[in-house]
């Protein structure tokens, strides 16, 4: 009973991992799918195609530390991408960090590599089976000597930001104890200083833990050493600002605290620069100087919100400001004065997406990439003072992309508001319904779908399948006020505006129903899992990986609570009535006819709880009507991402298109 409402939850023993009925039901159910998946004709064509999709040459924009240029290499005999340093820029290449040779098996995950800033140190963050759960180990660039002492592990949300002289690094420690439920980890993270060569258990507190499970805390010193950051996010709606003058040992003093808006500021020249939507939902930047005056209504507008693009980004290179602003999904740079006066644009040679420009504050030589849905992802390089570009480097895929189109639809969704799509399909595409599509989606935490190149969406379109995008409320592609429309008791509109994509894709005759799968994943897990569950007579077939579907518990598993702002809880009355309204593990009616389902699970994701795909897998399976497919696909050592080897990312893409091609009918 919750808020005198009785709430059923027949499934709740596969809550428990350990339990007998849950190993044993899981282990008949993955050999069930397995067996099932297998038998499923055409797998060794489109393994071999894949395959040659998915090994291929790319690199990262280089970065310069010190005298060193550092950047990775994913090489296409290679499962993981390689780690490589270089003494200045004629330098000979030499591998830094290699996570191919740190396993056997391939389980340890690199997480994120931060040279120090003389290019002298690098720390890194290291994980079991590409769990967020992780270690930071420090090397010895010139030498490649790992430090015995410089191991600190409860290194979840910690991003090492080095003091300029490389002496140390402030960063974000979780405590390692059991004894504290998984739940109400995030509010126990603390900021600490760790000065090389130390006992980590001695590093210095920075900023005491918030205690709010909800909250995530950092800081972030400047290049100069001269000022240290620390930003406390409330949820995904706000969060404060405090600074503190280390050149004069002061205390913190709060920059922005307990405003409704997000800010991030950025030091240079002894002034803040604040990229903030505070008063402006698609962001604008102020400026502020930390000498006068700090409170808000002092702030100077210095680059104004844009009439309809979002200002995603800014960054300081090359002595000028870096923008990135999307506009209808697809995006623009910018280059500006420090003064803010407009230099000169970057635009996208097609609908695609621009990488923020990458590049040091005093250097002029600056790297940025392009891709889209046809074009993979290239990196150039540009002067920042001159402009003009030139390739960097290429990749390479064995793709022709000639057959196939991207456009760009704008549809009503339930309650009139426009929503824009891409959509991507064969030029002659027959508006007769034939054509077998997948619809994917994502509507949360004011992440921006934008045009992203998969090699593996070619295995979909060479076989005659159309792919959609819709840019949902709930992400960030239109503002701050795009993202609140689709949070907390709002959250129903995320899910209409995906159906009605989903009815003009069948209204407009690019395909039918019986011809319509969807996919998603994480939040777009809950998403399609809510789909299916409101209008299953829509689609044929459902992809949902790692995903959230039961949302009266949610909040009690793995990262739940920090998730509260976004979907709020059950331990709210009001709150509760929205989550029990769709939360699609409660919506699983008896004697329904539900679309096949093919559940993407990982056993080592500590970030949403595999207990959801357990319980609505097996909710589905007792309710169907007839004799659509319930499968569960169980990948091993692997977290929320998956696990981070190529042959483990071909493999599942291998398993997915089979059953889509079954469902579909595209196998005949």
């Amino acid at each position: 009973m919750l808020h005198g409402v009785s709430v059923a939850d027949p499934y709740r023993e596969l809550e428990d991992p350990s339990s007998p009925t849950t190993k044993d039901w899981l282990a008949r159910y993955d050999r069930y799918t397995r067996r099932h998946l297998e038998a499923l004709p055409g797998r060794v064509g489109l393994a071999v195609r894949l395959e040659e999709l998915a090994y291929v040459e790319s690199v990262s924009p280089p970065r310069r530390f010190g005298k060193r240029i550092f950047w990775s290499q994913q090489h296409r005999d290679k499962e993981k991408a390689v780690h490589y340093v270089r003494e200045g820029k004629d330098g000979a290449p030499r591998v830094l960090l290699d996570p191919n040779t740190m396993s056997a098996d391939g389980s340890v995950a690199l997480q994120g590599v931060y040279p120090s800033l003389d290019g002298h140190k690098v720390a890194y963050k290291v994980s079991a089976n590409n769990k967020d759960d992780a270690t930071i180990q420090v090397m010895d660039v010139a030498t490649g000597a790992v430090s015995t002492t410089d191991t600190i592990p409860g290194a979840k949300y910690a991003a090492p930001s080095w003091e300029p002289k490389g002496t140390g690094f402030y960063y974000t420690r979780l405590p390692v104890d059991p004894s504290i439920p998984v739940d109400r980890l995030p509010g126990e993270a603390a900021v600490y200083f760790h000065r090389l060569g130390t006992d980590p258990k001695e590093d210095a507190l920075v900023r005491e833990k918030t205690g709010d499970p909800r909250t995530f805390i950092g800081a972030e010193v400047s290049r100069d050493g001269r000022f240290l950051v620390l930003s406390i996010h409330h949820g995904w709606t706000r969060n404060d600002l405090y600074f503190k003058d280390l050149s004069r040992h002061r205390e913190w003093q709060p920059l922005v605290v307990g405003v409704d808006a997000h800010f991030d500021a950025t030091a240079h020249g002894g002034r803040f620069y604040v990229h903030t939507d505070h008063n402006a939902p698609r962001y604008r930047l102020m400026l502020v100087d930390p000498a006068r005056k700090t409170d808000l209504a002092s702030w100077r507008a210095l680059i104004p919100e844009e009439p309809k693009g979002v200002l995603e980004d800014v960054r300081v290179v090359g002595g000028k400001l870096a923008l990135r602003v999307l506009d209808k999904a697809s995006s623009r740079l910018a280059i500006h004065e420090l003064d803010g006066k407009l230099v000169r644009t970057i635009e996208t040679p097609s609908i695609g997406t621009l990488s923020s420009i990458v590049g040091n504050p005093e250097d002029d030589e600056a790297y940025y990439a392009y891709e889209s849905f046809l074009e993979p992802r290239n990196v150039f390089e540009t002067s920042v003072k001159r402009g003009g570009r030139k390739p960097f480097f290429e990749v390479k895929v064995p793709v022709d992309p000639s057959p196939f189109v991207v456009e760009q639809v704008t549809y009503p969704s339930k309650d009139g508001t426009p929503i824009t799509m891409f959509v991507v399909r064969r030029r002659d595409l027959p508006r007769d319904g034939s054509t077998p599509f997948l619809l994917n989606g994502y509507g949360g935490f004011k992440i921006a779908k934008v045009p992203a190149f998969n090699g593996s969406l070619f295995a979909w379109l060479e076989r005659g399948g159309g792919f959609a995008l819709p840019n949902l409320r709930g992400g960030g592609e239109y503002g701050e006020d795009w993202h609140r429309a689709g949070m907390l008791e709002k959250k129903q509109n995320v899910f209409d505006d995906f159906l009605a994509g989903a009815d003009w894709l069948v209204a407009n005759g690019y395909t039918k129903p019986e011809r319509l799968a969807i996919s998603g994943g994480s939040n777009g897990g809950l998403l399609v899992g809510a789909a299916m569950t409101q209008r299953p007579e829509l689609f044929r077939a459902v992809v949902c990986a790692v995903p959230l579907l039961d949302m009266v518990r949610y909040h009690r598993f793995g990262s739940g609570r920090t998730w509260i702002s976004e979907y709020g809880t059950s331990e709210d009355a009001a709150q509760f009535r929205a989550l029990h309204a769709y939360s699609p593990y409660h919506r699983v009616s008896p004697g329904t006819a539900y679309p096949a389902l093919l559940m993407l699970t990982a056993d080592s994701d500590d970030r949403v709880d595999p207990l959801h795909a357990r319980k609505f897998a097996a909710a589905v399976l007792e309710a169907r009507r007839g004799e659509s497919r319930v499968l569960v696909r169980i990948e091993t050592n692997a977290g929320h991402g998956g696990g981070d080897m190529i042959k483990k990312s071909v493999e599942r893409s291998v398993d997915m298109y089979s059953f889509l091609f079954d469902e579909l009918g595209m196998n005949r």
